[in-house]
């Protein structure tokens, strides 16, 4: 519970984001920020850096786009050691333009990538590391690849200066036994790589799953505030800290932002164990069906959901 290589990642805003394409109020990511800073938590991950041609600002919110100018906008007087991460879809770069690291408030870079675009993700990763940032890669649905292929793509990675590799188990498919075999199979192919992982809650196994990561070395470990993300959300970030046995963190802050903006919230927006999701993830299928389908008139009708899903998907 106590190793003092551990690094804890807050995505609730990058991660949260995805329910209400990015359209969190200067306030909440402030307030979400300085607990944060409070907690000991390590990184704070503010969003994506999309491409403003992909993504059209008249349908998205800031943290869509991450400017650096705004993210300071948001820090600007608050003291504190905690680094500050962004995401990047690596096949989705256009127009993207990154300042260096030591003229910018971020210090890691996250690049997001699927198996078959791992070369646009080593193409990034080279690029951030050489302007001096911190880089991840990680590479999402592994429950959906080969293993021949994702092993390709840990190999390409390895001779790349990636600092941090991620397990993510993007639909809430794995059991402890799955993250324990990807574990290893990240090791064996990433030596002297650091590891991460980051969990979905489809299940309810998120937090359960991240310490099965922990239990195998992985070093950073994602989470969210109360859990917020697409669909179930991610491994709770208060079970976390509380789990883990490192007297810097301080979950005082972390609950204070719970019971003032969290709880409120989700009277707005939907997020958390859900039967549809439940059932996306046991079916190892992306929760947009789910997500869809809890848009819909039906979306308390769980059976009919689940006979749906049952039949050959298109």
């Amino acid at each position: 519970m106590y190793r003092e290589q551990i690094k804890v990642l807050d995505c609730t805003i990058r991660d949260g984001g995805l329910i209400n394409n990015h359209y969190f109020t200067d306030d909440f990511v402030r307030a979400v920020y300085q607990a944060l800073s409070k907690s000991g938590v390590d990184y704070m991950e503010f969003g994506y850096r999309s491409s403003r041609e992909l993504y059209s600002p008249k349908e998205y919110g800031a943290w869509k786009y991450c400017d650096d100018d705004k993210i300071r906008e948001i820090i600007d007087g608050i003291e504190t050691d905690m680094k500050i991460s962004i995401m990047v879809d690596s096949y989705r770069v256009k127009e993207q333009q990154f300042a260096p690291a030591n003229e910018s408030p971020v210090d890691m870079i996250r690049a997001a990538t699927y198996v078959k675009y791992i070369d646009s993700a080593i193409e990034l990763i080279n690029k951030c590391h050489d302007l001096g940032y911190e880089t991840t890669c990680n590479i999402m649905a592994i429950s959906k690849e080969i293993e021949p292929d994702l092993i390709e793509a840990l190999d390409q990675l390895a001779k790349s200066p990636v600092d941090v590799v991620y397990v993510v188990d993007s639909f809430g498919a794995f059991y402890c036994e799955q993250i324990d075999y990807m574990v290893k199979l990240y090791q064996e192919h990433l030596p002297g790589k650091e590891l991460g992982v980051h969990c979905h809650n489809n299940q309810q196994l998120a937090f359960a799953n991240t310490i099965e990561g922990i239990i195998h070395n992985t070093n950073y470990l994602d989470a969210s505030i109360f859990g917020i993300g697409r669909g179930p959300g991610n491994c709770c970030l208060e079970l976390l800290l509380g789990f883990l046995k490192n007297p810097k963190f301080n979950l005082t802050p972390i609950l204070k932002v719970i019971q003032d903006h969290m709880i409120p919230m989700q009277d707005e927006i939907e997020w958390g164990y859900i039967i549809p999701y439940f059932i996306t993830g046991m079916m190892n299928e992306h929760p947009s069906h789910a997500i869809s389908y809890r848009n819909s008139e039906d979306k308390d009708k769980y059976a009919e959901f689940y006979e749906k899903m049952r039949l050959p998907q298109e």
